[in-house]
């Protein structure tokens, strides 16, 4: 649902993605869950903790259950994180806007995450990988802090053979590790981006997206095509509360995904 009581969904299934994150399939106790587009976000709630948005990670055409990939960073997501199986979570939603995958249809997308910023960006690229052939060049590079860190590895290699170029570099590697060391920005400096039909979508910290946002539009990619989704913690997720306020814009209505034209101006004061 979309209003302010949540429904009772039950924790079906319960993968740990790294430490400290994990992703929970979730199905309403009664029916099925409603549609979804990618980067939405569901309102988690647990009665007595709290109540987190936090964005569905599943594919849109899975009908039995949406999965919310976690990390457990404050007392609600550390409750959440906790659960398994047969356990109950109260759910609000889905909530927001998307990255409007039909919309990039005949383009290059590329696609930057950092950390957990991959989780709102997985619908998409399931969509893109059912559809390969509407878009263009479709490039995925991802961030990590360590090789342990790297979330939905397995899923690299099916994305691989539907045509996407699956590019990931770690801050710091142990001995395993036989890919690139540094940020998520560098991998982004090798490619080549053409100035036109090109879609930049992106999630991780403030800086990295600070940095991309300006790199691309710098190398001729219009703001309106850089999309980019915010990760502020929203309360009612209706545009009553304004909890979640960012200038002029709540993120609950008016994101999570915007474009960075919207957002240039912040970052820009951000960074004086």
């Amino acid at each position: 649902m979309t209003g302010l009581v949540p429904d009772v969904w039950r924790v079906v299934a319960r993968h740990d993605e790294a430490p400290a994150v994990v992703t929970l399939d979730l199905a309403p106790a009664a029916g099925r869950p409603p549609p979804f587009r990618p980067a939405q976000v569901n309102m988690l709630c647990l009665p007595g903790v709290g109540e987190v948005p936090i964005s569905v990670s599943s594919d849109p055409q899975q009908p039995a259950w949406r999965s919310h990939t976690i990390r457990a960073a404050g007392p609600v997501t550390s409750a959440l994180w906790a659960l398994g199986p047969g356990d109950d979570v109260g759910v609000r939603g889905p909530y927001g806007t998307s990255w409007e995958c039909e919309a990039a249809e005949g383009c290059d997308v590329v696609m930057v995450a950092g950390g957990i910023g991959l989780a709102p960006l997985r619908s998409a690229l399931m969509t893109v990988a059912r559809h390969r052939n509407r878009y263009d060049r479709v490039l995925l590079l991802v961030g990590a802090c360590t090789p342990a860190d790297v979330i939905f590895a397995a899923d690299f290699e099916r994305w691989r053979t539907r045509d996407i170029d699956v590019r990931v570099t770690v801050d710091h590697a142990d001995a395993s590790w036989t890919g690139p060391v540094g940020l998520v920005t560098d991998l982004l400096a090798a490619v080549e981006i053409g100035e036109s039909r090109t879609a930049v979508w992106m999630c991780g910290p403030d800086r990295m997206m600070q940095t991309v946002g300006a790199a691309v539009v710098g190398r001729g990619v219009a703001a309106p095509c850089v999309r980019l989704a915010l990760e502020r913690n929203m309360c009612c997720a209706v545009a009553l509360c304004g909890h979640c306020q960012l200038g002029p814009l709540l993120v609950c209505r008016d994101g999570p995904v915007v474009t960075y034209d919207r957002v240039a101006a912040f970052y820009a004061v951000a960074e004086v």
